[in-house]
């Protein structure tokens, strides 16, 4: 008789999933995906419309989004033995050294060093280069502590305009397919405007402006906040104990405007919705112990999974995620694991598409 995982190893947020259930692309309408949503405190599960959304939503609560953008971040190019290499861009370099604002390096007009993960990491040592076009060459300079190295960007013109004209979408590594023009747009949200992803925030994908406009229309304020989705959302937890694992650090702001919303939303009876796990993660980091957010610029690396008291956020709007990732342990530390668990089996069963360009699911 098999027998279950303790809640405090990672084996305890394994399940079975069909490969045909993974979805590598997108619904014809952003909006047309599937909603399945939670009830945290009954555990009831309901079929829903992603259309169904402001409906879920009471006048005076407040959607949080990440407004982060995804660039081009992947360059496949040849190195001079005529061999294929990838260089996936992470974060410029700033040239005197860490900002007090780490997304500020993103804001700079012409940024040509970068850290950058690449492959064949062994070959690509310091003092190798890449060919990715006639225009653009990487320039590897040197190794990090962790593995990853920092490149150059050598070429005519603006750093800025070769990435946007020779890279690609940095589209998650079980989309087994090459990247298209359609996912530039697609693997972008609506209301994308800060640069610096390299991945999708893509709770954010199945929104429309004309559903933005319907949320509003309730009386609901949609409020911004902008995370940087780094390399680490790829990694799974590999460690068997969860308390082992340890997320990678990404960069996010909340300004003074948006925390002010989010404080009069909540001193009103409001309940805050955050739309993703990256918004999540930046809600809580930001949250005192009373609940009150504050404005606020850095880095964060915080880890949620069961057991977890909440102090920013309501409710939750995701998609839903690999077996053993950190993303599945937040939603479950949200919606209890037996109840998220219990609703991926529902979605299995019932055909929902999983992972990035999948259907939604609400816990609240």
């Amino acid at each position: 008789m098999a027998t279950e995982a303790a809640p405090d190893l990672t084996a305890a947020f394994d399940y079975p999933l069909p490969t045909r259930l993974i979805a590598s692309r997108p619904v014809e309408r952003r909006d047309a995906s599937r909603l399945l949503a939670l009830s945290k405190r009954t555990g009831e599960i309901d079929d829903l419309r992603f259309t169904d959304l402001p409906g879920l939503l009471s006048p005076g609560d407040a959607l949080v989004l990440n407004d982060t953008r995804v660039f081009p971040a992947r360059l496949v190019g040849r190195k001079p033995t005529g061999a294929r290499a990838e260089i996936l861009l992470v974060r410029p370099v700033p040239a005197d050294g860490p900002p007090g604002d780490p997304l500020a390096a993103f804001r700079e007009t012409a940024p040509r060093v970068w850290e950058a993960i690449v492959r064949p990491g062994g070959k690509l040592k310091p003092g190798r280069t890449v060919e990715v076009a006639d225009d653009l060459v990487v320039e590897i300079l040197d190794s990090t502590p962790d593995g990853a190295r920092i490149v150059r960007l050598a070429g005519e013109g603006n750093p800025w305009t070769l990435i946007e004209r020779h890279g690609r979408v940095p589209l998650p590594p079980y989309i087994e397919r090459p990247d298209d023009e359609a996912d530039r747009r697609r693997y972008q949200t609506v209301y994308a405007r800060e640069t610096g992803s390299v991945a999708a925030p893509t709770a954010g994908l199945h929104f429309t402006p004309e559903l933005l406009a319907a949320v509003r229309a309730r009386g609901v304020e949609t409020v911004d906040v902008t995370l940087h989705v780094g390399v680490g959302t790829f990694r799974p937890v590999s460690a068997e104990r969860i308390d082992e694992h340890r997320l990678h650090a990404e960069a996010y702001r909340v300004s003074g405007a948006s925390a002010a919303a989010l404080n009069a939303a909540r001193a009103a009876g409001g309940r805050v919705w955050a739309v993703g796990t990256t918004t999540c993660r930046v809600l809580e980091t930001v949250a005192d112990a009373g609940g009150r957010f504050r404005e606020a610029t850095g880095w964060t690396d915080l880890f949620i999974h069961p057991p977890y008291a909440f102090l920013g956020v309501d409710a939750l709007l995701t998609n839903f995620h690999l077996p053993r990732s950190s993303l599945l342990m937040l939603v479950a530390a949200l919606g209890g694991t037996d109840a998220v668990l219990a609703a991926y089996a529902h979605a299995v069963a019932g055909g929902y598409r999983f992972y990035s360009y999948g259907d939604a699911m609400v816990v609240s």
